[in-house]
C-alpha cells in the first residue's frame, strides 16, 4: 500500500512530461506505476508508442535477452537528456539482474550507471545517464 509519490518522486519525472514504459509484465509494481502516472499527469506509454518521450523507464529481469539491446532501441525514442530507468528485481528475488551486468550493458550502449536504490518492494531502479563525450 503507498501512501504517497515519495518512491517514484525519486526518479525526477514532472508533470506534464511523456515517459514510456518498457518490458511491462503480470510481475511489475502497479503501486509504482501508478505513482509515476500520477506525478506527470497522463498514463505511461506502451512500447508501440511512436514519438520521442522525456523519461523511460525499463523493466528488466534475468532472461529477458540482450540489455545493450533493448538500451539501445530505448534511446532511439529518448529525447535529449531523458531520464532512463532501469528496473530490476532486488538482489534475492526472481530475475535478478546483477548490478555489474547493468554496468556493462549501459556502458557498451553509450550510458554509465549513476545511482540505484530500492524503489518498491520487489524491485530496485538503476539510473542510467549519458557518458561525457569530449568536444
Amino acid at each position: 500500500m503507498s501512501t504517497d509519490t515519495q518512491g517514484a518522486g525519486r526518479l525526477g519525472f514532472k508533470a506534464g512530461q511523456v515517459v514510456q514504459e518498457f518490458g511491462w509484465g503480470d510481475d511489475v509494481d502497479e503501486t509504482l506505476r501508478a505513482d509515476i502516472e500520477g506525478i506527470i499527469g497522463a498514463e505511461l506509454e506502451d512500447e508501440d508508442y511512436g514519438d520521442v518521450t522525456d523519461g523511460v523507464i525499463l523493466w528488466w529481469r534475468e532472461g529477458d535477452g540482450d540489455l545493450t539491446d533493448a538500451l539501445v532501441d530505448v534511446l532511439t525514442v529518448l529525447d535529449d537528456g531523458g531520464l532512463i530507468w532501469v528496473l530490476t528485481p532486488k538482489p534475492g528475488r526472481s530475475g535478478e539482474v546483477g548490478h555489474s551486468d547493468i554496468q556493462e550493458a549501459a556502458t557498451t550502449a553509450g550510458l554509465q550507471t549513476t545511482s540505484t536504490f530500492a524503489i518498491a518492494p520487489d524491485w530496485s531502479a538503476t539510473r542510467l545517464g549519458y557518458r561525457g563525450r569530449g568536444k
